[in-house]
């Protein structure tokens, strides 16, 4: 399990917002934007760990301790970011993994 307690942000509002204004994020927690292809750490004040997901949840691609004020590539295919605390992976997920989303 990576996540115990994921929020989603499906609204032009919630992904705006992200984690912006949030000094950090707890161990278990996760922020589910979609769509979205790529992402920025703008104003953030903390490391995340960023899963890019096609619509079948496959792992395109994976940023471990993604540092604030930088901005992620444009993920082909990519439907969804699933964002993590910084350092919350450590190697555990790979691109071609496919995660699962439980209630």
């Amino acid at each position: 399990m990576i996540a115990d307690r994921v929020a989603r942000a499906d609204d032009a509002a919630s992904r705006t917002r992200g984690l912006l204004g949030r000094s950090g994020m707890e161990a278990g927690e996760g922020l589910w934007l979609l769509p979205c292809p790529m992402i920025h750490t703008f104003f953030m004040k903390f490391s995340i760990d960023v899963l890019f997901l096609s619509r079948q949840w496959r792992v395109l691609k994976v940023m471990e301790n993604l540092k604030p004020w930088r901005i992620s590539p444009y993920v082909f295919g990519a439907h969804s970011v699933l964002e993590l605390p910084g350092g919350s992976l450590k190697g555990s997920v790979a691109a071609g993994h496919t995660i699962e989303f439980k209630p």
